[in-house]
């Protein structure tokens, strides 16, 4: 065969190649996968609400999808260090992030991050809704958000609260609290939940507005004393804690515990790691664990998830900007 027919002859079947390729359907790498374990990065340190969320859905999904998800925490900078790491992560579904939403207020808290929050995550799905309450030491003398306000405001920046950095959950619940009220108190801030929830048991600070997935031993042992909610309405698990709408009209901030990939990750993939997490959550050992800390599963489609990242990320500039804060 002459020398033009052979490359004539050879590009006709790269074309063909390509096209059969075009034609493969996609699931078939998603089923196969996952084929090694999966790494779940929680970026706070343990004991926290993402973390409680994490290891009872890693457990879980290690049962049902016959590899091993390892949960790993990679604590720091508000959850940008376990982030960074997965921004970062091969695109093949073996690392997981694990962040609350924090994740979208970091954008507008940093003026410089190493990823870019919106571009470089694809959202797998929520996991759970994360709601506030707020607590103190018990030697704090009030038993009231009221009370808590009129003693901020007789001794300002005198009560020390625990913050889990500028742009958290608990900072946002708390920060809101006192630009909506006009106190002050002074801010004391650690790497996540868990040790903030220590240093209040120990009366290191007095106040802490904090996921109720922190409190599961504190609260029952009555080491803190609980005086609101951050939901607007009353959680069933906690009837006699009243909202802090009803002492201080209009406010209210919920937020969730969400998975992630890196964006390059493939559709297929990210389906069917939404779909074994929402198995997962609907398993009634699950969805009784996490119910009985106000972590109620929220499941929802990688394309519904997209478009709650999208809504938040506007919501959480709002509150960022009329709190005050400023990017670091």
């Amino acid at each position: 065969m002459a020398p033009q027919r052979v490359a004539v002859a050879l590009a006709a079947a790269t074309v063909l190649q390509f096209v059969a390729l075009a034609l493969t359907p996609p699931p078939a790498q998603a089923q196969s996968y996952p084929v090694k374990p999966v790494r779940v990065v929680v970026s706070w340190p343990p004991g926290g609400s993402n973390d409680v969320v994490a290891r009872v859905l890693a457990l879980r999904l290690s049962e049902t999808v016959g590899q091993p998800f390892v949960v790993e925490n990679r604590a720091g900078a508000t959850g940008t260090i376990g982030s960074d790491v997965v921004a970062k992560s091969p695109p093949d579904g073996y690392t997981v992030l694990v962040n609350s939403a924090t994740h979208i207020a970091n954008a507008h808290i940093y003026k410089k991050l190493p990823y870019d929050t919106m571009r470089d995550f694809t959202g797998v799905a929520p996991l759970a809704v994360q709601i506030g309450m707020l607590v103190v030491h018990p030697s704090l003398p009030v038993t009231s958000v009221k009370e808590l306000i009129a003693l901020a405001k007789a001794r300002p920046d005198d009560i020390a609260w625990a913050s889990t950095g500028t742009g958290s959950y608990t900072w946002l619940t708390m920060a809101l609290l006192l630009q909506m009220t006009g106190t002050r108190m002074l801010e004391i801030n650690y790497k996540g939940g868990g040790p903030a929830t220590i240093a209040l048991i120990s009366g290191e600070v007095q106040a802490f507005f904090v996921g109720i997935g922190s409190l599961t031993a504190a609260l029952p042992a009555k080491r803190v004393r609980p005086l609101a909610v951050a939901s607007d309405k009353r959680l069933k698990q906690f009837p006699d804690v009243p909202t802090v709408a009803e002492t201080v009209p209009g406010y209210e901030l919920t937020a969730w515990i969400g998975s992630f990939v890196p964006s390059a990750t493939p559709r297929p993939i990210v389906d069917r790691l939404n779909a074994e997490f929402r198995k997962a959550l609907e398993h009634p050992e699950v969805a009784r664990i996490l119910g009985a800390q106000t972590l109620d599963p929220m499941p929802m489609t990688p394309d519904e998830f997209a478009a709650r990242l999208r809504s938040d990320y506007d919501k959480y500039e709002r509150i960022i900007r009329a709190t005050g804060a400023r990017q670091q």
